[in-house]
């Protein structure tokens, strides 16, 4: 079939033609705001690697969310930092933990805010790996995987009662989808939606967000949990088990390097997509910003359409607040 000649340049010769005719649209709805809370208070420390990005005391956070409300993003992620940490990551799923504390908060003065909250124990272990660690002989370690559930299932229920709208585990446990959805559900919890990190890759891109959340491993790597960034037939086997376990929305992680993860997610399930524009991607821009050697706002905004054009529903990003108010 012979097609006839198409010549785009007429559209593109008047802007509001080519507003008319653009295949892609990108809002502040489309957008997921990360956040990091510590105890404190009138606490707002600035994160070296990240410029524009704190830690934050409850107090001081139940302000930043009002004003991402107030842009029109939609929904926040929260991620925990202790007062102290210890081997099994404890003060993440004791009553009244910090990100229950937060999310209490900041539903009781910001209603119109979805708040998703950040299901792992990295940020809460002394060790900084996601799981249980269970030692070997010279010196090898091994995670505790089905140990590691019962105590995810603690948190997301936690955070749950405390008035969360969404959790989303990012520990890349086998089961952890199942372990949180009987969890919910058998705690009357069964309309509480489970974002999973379906495809976390074991990327270099994670760099600023480990002194963020004050979580590195301090032994070994988490290259036995997370996936191997050669692999895209693997994602779809993950996708389809945390589907069938009962996600609601499925993640890939890192956005940037996996543009094609995205897109083969979207085409073979069809399933609400989030993409997580990572630290690494964001403090680049930064830095590059800073130097003068790209144009922040039209640099940001073209890597969040690529990202939605791939077949993102929502994305995460450290540059959500601002996104919001370029769009506006």
């Amino acid at each position: 079939m012979r097609y006839p000649i198409y010549r785009p340049r007429r559209l593109r010769a008047n802007e509001n033609i080519r507003r008319m005719v653009r295949e892609t649209a990108l809002s502040p709805d489309d957008l997921i705001m990360p956040f990091f809370v510590r105890p404190g208070r009138a606490v707002r420390k600035a994160i070296s690697s990240m410029p524009g990005n704190y830690q934050l005391s409850v107090d001081e956070l139940v302000k930043d969310a009002r004003k991402a409300a107030d842009l029109g993003v939609p929904a926040i992620i929260l991620f925990g930092i202790p007062s102290k940490k210890d081997p099994a990551g404890t003060e993440g799923y004791k009553k009244n933990n910090i990100v229950a504390r937060a999310t209490k908060a900041i539903k009781d003065k910001v209603d119109d805010l979805v708040v998703i909250t950040d299901v792992c124990l990295c940020e809460y272990t002394d060790h900084g790996h996601c799981g249980v660690v269970r030692k070997k002989k010279g010196g090898d370690f091994t995670i505790d995987n089905d140990a590691t559930l019962e105590l995810l299932a603690k948190m997301a229920l936690s955070h749950v009662e405390a008035g969360a709208d969404m959790v989303a585990p990012s520990d890349m446990m086998d089961g952890r989808i199942g372990a949180l959805r009987e969890a919910l559900d058998g705690n009357g919890f069964s309309e509480i939606p489970i974002m999973a990190y379906a495809a976390k890759y074991a990327s270099a891109f994670y760099g600023p967000f480990r002194e963020a959340a004050e979580s590195p491993p301090q032994f070994g790597d988490r290259r036995s949990y997370q996936m191997d960034p050669s692999n895209s037939d693997e994602v779809i086997r993950e996708v389809a088990l945390d589907i069938e376990e009962g996600a609601d929305i499925v993640m890939v992680k890192p956005a940037l390097p996996y543009l094609d993860i995205i897109f083969r997610v979207k085409q073979e399930f069809g399933y609400p997509v989030a993409a997580y524009n990572v630290s690494g991607e964001f403090s680049m821009v930064k830095a590059a910003a800073e130097r003068d050697w790209v144009d922040e706002k039209k640099v940001a905004l073209e890597m969040l359409m690529s990202i939605k054009r791939a077949g993102a529903d929502m994305i995460l990003t450290y540059c959500a607040m601002e996104a919001a108010r370029w769009l506006a």
